[in-house]
């Protein structure tokens, strides 16, 4: 008899299901977890709105998330440090562990990586709004006791800012980001974690700089601002050290080249889109810009732990809904709206 779980399972744009839909199997090294708590990132919001998240489309229905807190409920190698019972949150990209980039630390370049909740693969990877999701064991970092579900399932975001903040050194820095979405936000905070002095925000929207703001960010700024070049340099004197565009706007991107100070950095997180933009190469030689990605994460889910609970990042200000699984799809509603929310969460 195949056992069953409740799962809400996306069909196309805006349709969503709540199913009885089948457990996912226990293959050798993996574990059976009992999902808790599961946030809703912005590729699940591309994949509701659209029905695909960029180059991305997928082949049949499948169940979104991957940012989650859960509990071990099975584990199929018994030499595993995982028990049942153990509470733990999730690297949802599961690298090969065999090629180049894995073997030099670089896992989240591995080209064989299966991410929970994408289209990425054919078929796609069922993801974590389901009563139980499959993971290999090597995937899961244990939680501390104190620390709550919620906060658990932001550990995969926050894990995102922290990768892209090791890409380059901020310390005693003067740091922008652009885009005060729940990455930018993070970033921001991570910054200033690790040394940054000042650390400003820049977005469009008036609530996700007062939220910026709220948070603790030293400066919000407003890019449409017609003097906004004076504004950087009185505050910086010849632009920013470091700028981490996490917004994903192609205006957004251009304006860091202007920006950034000569021999500056600029961290691309945010997704572009599949489409080849135009870049200033010439004011990148003139001004010996740094340009580099940051995609995903590396092995840093440890550390993002011991950042919140060593304080120097509140992550509870993110968290603003929580909704059953029965009402994912008015949460994805929720979550989308951009002015009012940050993170929004389904806890089963």
């Amino acid at each position: 008899m195949i056992k069953s779980m409740k799962a809400v399972v996306l069909h196309g744009a805006k349709d969503l299901r709540l199913e009885n839909f089948h457990m996912p199997d226990i293959l050798p090294g993996m574990v059976l977890l009992k999902v808790k708590r599961v946030g809703i990132c912005g590729s699940d919001l591309h994949y509701f709105e659209d029905g695909y998240c960029g180059g991305f489309i997928p082949s049949r229905p499948f169940i979104l998330g991957h940012e989650l807190t859960a509990e071990v409920v099975e584990v199929s190698d018994s030499k595993s440090l995982l028990t049942r019972g153990s509470r733990v949150t999730v690297n949802p990209a599961r690298a090969c562990g065999f090629c180049d980039y894995c073997k030099n630390g670089r896992s989240n370049l591995c080209r064989n990586t299966i991410m929970l909740g994408s289209g990425s693969t054919n078929p796609p990877t069922n993801g974590a709004m389901a009563e139980y999701v499959s993971v290999r064991a090597d995937q899961c970092t244990l939680l501390p006791d104190e620390m709550d579900d919620g906060i658990g399932a932001m550990i995969e975001p926050l894990a995102v800012a922290l990768h892209a903040v090791k890409r380059t050194s901020v310390s005693g820095k003067r740091i922008l980001v652009t885009g005060g979405g729940t990455i930018g936000l993070l970033t921001a905070l991570t910054a200033k974690a690790f040394g940054a002095v000042p650390v400003a925000l820049s977005d469009i929207a008036v609530e996700r700089r007062k939220s910026a703001a709220g948070c603790g960010v030293d400066v919000v700024l407003d890019p449409s601002e017609k003097n906004l070049d004076e504004k950087v340099k009185d505050m910086t004197g010849d632009g920013f050290d470091v700028i981490f565009e996490a917004s994903g706007a192609k205006q957004a991107l251009r304006q860091a080249f202007d920006l950034v100070k000569p021999g500056g950095t600029i961290v691309q997180i945010g997704t572009l889109g599949t489409e080849d933009i135009p870049l200033p190469a010439n004011r990148v030689m003139v001004k010996e810009i740094q340009f580099i990605g940051s995609f995903r994460y590396g092995n840093v889910f440890d550390e993002a732990i011991r950042l919140v609970v060593s304080g120097r990042i509140d992550l509870r200000p993110f968290i603003t809904g929580i909704l059953p699984l029965s009402d994912t799809a008015k949460a994805m509603h929720l979550a989308a709206d951009k002015n009012h929310s940050l993170k929004v969460q389904i806890q089963l």
